[in-house]
């Protein structure tokens, strides 16, 4: 028994007749519509940074996080504060290339090359993005209230929100053709969204980014994840589904 690639198999919901149903190569037209969305609103909020028209809103967020007597101490007992902590972690450069990298190695060791290269070069081109938009917009770092975690780079948009997005949005569209339920197709997806809207959440707490600083990093992943996805299902010989878990018989 061979293992195919994860990349270029097809499941019962994704056949020929069935992708043919729903659109041009698959009704890909749903991608397009996140890119253009995410992007549009990642700029609205960019163009409103660099105007100041969300110094209200985000101050006001930062400081609902802060006991209104001390701005040091953010809300909530101790135990919250470390659970923010370790949620803000799952957004870590650190952590996400270990993922992808035990990701990779386990891919391409069952013979799931393509799907291997798609997540390293989904979360390497997702993370010189971020730090690119950081370097064009160089927003300087909240003063609000004192920082409870050590940055190193500039404020806008939030490196740990744009690519955590990119790492678990990606990773739940690469299994979500190999599911055929549709609640559990949404339980994929949902759960890698909210892992990212968890840890941006985090950074704002931590007192690190504005919240301004993490949708845009939002917008800029979802955006991202969704067009790398796009071209690897473009890109894909034949119409073969882009993603499957299902090994192949032998002798197919």
């Amino acid at each position: 028994m061979s293992s195919p690639d994860l990349l270029l198999q097809s499941s019962p919901a994704n056949t020929p007749a069935a992708r043919a149903a729903s659109g041009p190569r698959g009704g890909r037209w749903w991608a397009v519509v996140v890119i253009i969305g995410c992007m549009t609103v990642f700029v609205l909020v960019a163009v409103a940074v660099s105007q100041g028209w969300t110094a209200a809103f985000d101050e006001a967020i930062v400081r609902a996080l802060r006991s209104p007597a001390d701005l040091a101490d953010p809300w909530g007992p101790p135990w919250f504060e470390d659970i923010m902590f370790d949620y803000t972690v799952l957004g870590g450069y650190t952590f996400l290339v270990t993922l992808a990298v035990v990701l990779a190695v386990g891919l391409a060791a069952v013979g799931q090359g393509a799907a291997a290269l798609f997540f390293a070069l989904t979360l390497t081109s997702g993370t010189a993005v971020a730090q690119l938009a950081k370097a064009a917009f160089d927003r300087a770092r909240p003063d609000l209230v004192d920082h409870l975690d050590r940055t190193m780079t500039s404020s806008f948009p939030s490196a740990h929100a744009t690519v955590s997005m990119v790492a678990y949005l990606a990773l739940a569209l690469a299994l979500l053709r190999a599911v055929e339920r549709p609640a559990f197709r949404v339980y994929i997806v949902a759960t890698g969204l909210a892992l990212s809207l968890i840890v941006g959440i985090s950074r704002v707490y931590l007192g690190v980014h504005w919240p301004s600083d993490v949708l845009a990093g939002w917008c800029l992943g979802a955006a991202w994840a969704v067009l790398c996805w796009l071209m690897a299902d473009l890109l894909r010989p034949g119409e073969a589904a882009p993603i499957s878990l299902q090994p192949e018989e032998a002798g197919r």
